[in-house]
């Protein structure tokens, strides 16, 4: 009965109906039931079974891991004895050098009897190991020797002794007497027909056109008579295309149109009422003198000079490469582009930076001592410096003021020991001047100037990386970069290309004295896109920088103290100070160059640590631009009564002859015999009216 009031209490036959409570019988609990109910309720979900399943599981995975770690050490454990005693055997050791070093906290112990089969055994080691690291990585000293080593090596090749100092200074001497005597000769020393320097009083307003490089500036100069000027200027870029232009028309046009802005935007007053005096002829007296702008015309590249303002480039330099303006006048090409925009301006002055630089210097350095030469140190180099034009032996054509006794000379020293006597130089230099635009010319500059200086130090450099003994910017050993765990140089570095290094990261690197070198390093991550460079890296980068530097700065002191000597002013007892003008981005921005200068100077033998006290080397900011507008003031007092119109005339004749021509017809157009007439008779009419 039991049973079956519990069946019938848990299992309803098919078509009863539910009953109320109250009517159903109450159940009696049996042990099936029990049971059933308890299992109904551990299958259905809740959180706390589910907790109590995961932890069961974690606990099982736990145990088997441990019984496979124990299992893991008891073979190492195995591995190592064997390794013990068989270390004397060689194939052994050759082999052992493929496993896994032990754990490092497994416990030094006795050899445990295992299967595991001997190392004699060919099937217990591998045979084909090519998956695993076959050489050892290089440790740190290894890898900071190596390049220190491959940085001396190169370090070494730019060494400028003392004794080296000497003979070039000896050789420079030489070779500006030799161009002093004949025309040809690798230090040109062109006389410039200026026989005076400025003292400082002077007044006036001029412009100034400076084409020195990659660069051209128009400035207009107003000279207070105070030792001091207000300089006003635009700068733009050559394109390159015009730099090896076909014809010489294409470079000076642009050369033109550039004045013709600068006119517009900063003299328009003057500019707009000329060219209504020229369109309307309103003004009876046409042109005057205070009408036109006097220009000093910079052209910073080797010229035949035949007078003040005349002179025939002899070549080019500085990457530019125009055959067609060979041997032609620079002046009247600029004059006639100029004349063709109907512009107010007269080229008045043929200027070399050089000679800017040390009217400049003259102009602004006060007190009584005088410069006596004028120096560029930056895109490229050259200086002009006064000599005794008794000692000038080949001939000077044109006039020129001879009251003075001197005369400036362009020593167009950047060509300086083309022949290669004595000129220092490296595989790098031999490498530059062959892939240069003009191979065998300007040897001097190519050392010295800021424009091949950063190719210098680029083909240094990538011969550095491609040397399989240095490790310089590769990834050989990444444990001792400090910044990342990767050093590698983009493909489109700088490093990769010619002229793909600009000089101006030689400053950076001299001026970073911080432990790390971060202020280089960031550099070449910035310009080179030379990624996470280690300190080693930059290291070696600065060592070889500062070398190229300071062989630059020695070679430019073997020029200055060449021409301090010609002066033969060291000994004169009345000259205490001997002023140089400098101008140029090294002697500005390149830390340390004068005094680099100075220190060779005082090793020059005849000038000694004495004579280096007295060269007091001054910086003429802006030489080229006010130099220039000095050089028209001297060329306007030079000019005679009526050569101003006569040069007007000059240029109306040149502007009809470069009309095109006309075809040759016998026939007479009677409409332009007629207008001939016409003309010809209200000329007449003005010029008798005029008489009366």
């Amino acid at each position: 009965m039991l049973e079956e009031s519990g069946i019938a209490a848990a299992v309803r036959l098919p078509g009863q109906t539910k009953s109320s409570p109250e009517a159903q019988p109450k159940p009696v609990a049996s042990s099936s039931t029990a049971f059933r109910t308890s299992r109904n309720r551990w299958s259905s979900p809740s959180p706390l079974r589910s907790f109590l399943s995961a932890a069961a599981l974690v606990l099982v995975v736990a145990l088997v891991q441990l019984i496979l770690h124990d299992a893991k050490l008891q073979r190492l454990q195995v591995l190592r004895s064997h390794l013990i005693h068989s270390s004397s055997s060689s194939s052994v050791s050759s082999r052992s050098s493929f496993f896994f070093p032990l754990h490092p906290h497994f416990p030094p112990g006795p050899p445990i009897a295992s299967p595991v089969a001997h190392f004699d055994d060919p099937d217990a080691v591998c045979l084909n190991p090519a998956s695993f690291p076959s050489t050892q990585p290089t440790s740190i000293p290894l890898t900071t020797m190596a390049l220190a080593d491959d940085t001396k090596r190169v370090v070494d090749q730019f060494e400028f002794t003392d004794a080296d100092v000497n003979a070039h200074v000896q050789e420079f001497l030489k070779q500006m007497n030799e161009g002093l005597a004949k025309d040809g000769t690798s230090l040109s020393q062109i006389p410039t027909y200026v026989t005076a320097v400025p003292n400082g009083t002077e007044k006036g307003l001029y412009l100034a056109v400076d084409l020195g490089g990659t660069n051209f500036r128009v400035c207009s100069i107003m000279l207070n008579g105070d030792h001091t000027f207000n300089l006003t200027y635009n700068k733009v870029a050559i394109p390159k295309e015009l730099m090896v232009a076909k014809t010489s028309e294409e470079l000076f046009a642009f050369l033109a149109k550039q004045i013709e802005l600068f006119l517009r935007e900063h003299h328009a007053d003057r500019f707009e009422s000329h060219v209504h005096r020229r369109h309307t002829g309103s003004d009876r007296r046409g042109y005057t003198e205070e009408q036109i702008f006097r220009l000093g015309f910079t052209f910073s590249f080797p010229v035949q000079q035949l007078g003040i303002n005349k002179g025939k480039l002899m070549r080019w330099t500085k990457g530019f490469d125009i055959p067609d303006t060979v041997g032609k006048d620079v002046c009247a090409l600029l004059q006639n582009e100029i004349d063709k925009l109907h512009l107010p301006v007269k080229v008045a002055a043929l200027v070399n930076d050089t000679v800017g630089t040390l009217m400049a210097r003259s102009y602004t350095s006060s007190g009584k001592h005088r410069s006596i030469l004028g120096a560029i140190f930056g895109t490229g180099t050259n200086g002009a410096y006064i000599e005794k034009v008794e000692n000038i032996k080949k001939k000077i054509e044109g006039e020129y003021d001879t009251s003075t006794g001197e005369m400036v000379i362009n020593t167009e020293w950047g060509s300086f020991d083309n022949q290669g006597n004595v000129l220092h130089s490296t595989p790098w230099d031999k490498q530059l001047d062959r892939e240069s635009v003009n191979p065998g010319f300007q040897m001097f500059e190519k050392c010295v100037s800021g424009m091949f200086l950063g190719e210098i130090l680029r083909l240094a450099t990538l011969d550095m990386m491609k040397s399989p003994e240095s490790t310089l910017f590769k990834d050989t050993n990444s444990s001792t970069n400090d910044w990342a765990t990767t050093t590698n140089v983009a493909a489109h570095s700088g490093l990769h290309r010619q002229w793909g290094l600009d000089s101006a990261i030689m400053s950076v690197a001299a001026a970073d004295n911080t432990p790390e070198l971060s202020t280089l390093r960031q550099e070449l991550e910035n310009t080179l896109h030379i990624y996470n460079p280690s300190l080693e890296d930059a290291q070696a980068f600065k060592s070889v920088a500062a070398a190229v530097g300071r062989r630059a700065a020695r070679l430019s002191a073997v020029a200055i103290g060449a021409i301090v000597i010609q002066s033969g002013k060291l000994n004169d007892p009345k000259e205490d100070i001997i002023d140089i003008g400098v101008d140029g981005s090294l002697v500005e921005h390149y830390p340390f160059f004068r005094d680099m200068i100075h220190e060779a100077l005082a090793a020059v033998t005849e000038i000694g640590t004495q004579g280096a006290d007295k060269i007091r080397i001054g910086v003429a900011k802006d030489g080229s631009g006010v130099g220039a507008a000095l050089i028209a003031l001297v060329a306007a007092k030079m000019e005679k009564p009526g050569d101003f119109m006569r040069e007007m005339r000059k240029d109306i004749k040149r502007q009809l002859d470069s009309l095109p021509a006309v075809a040759d017809d016998s026939r007479i157009n009677p409409a332009v015999a007629i207008g001939g007439v016409i003309g010809l008779a209200a000329i007449a009419a003005l010029w008798w009216n005029k008489k009366r």
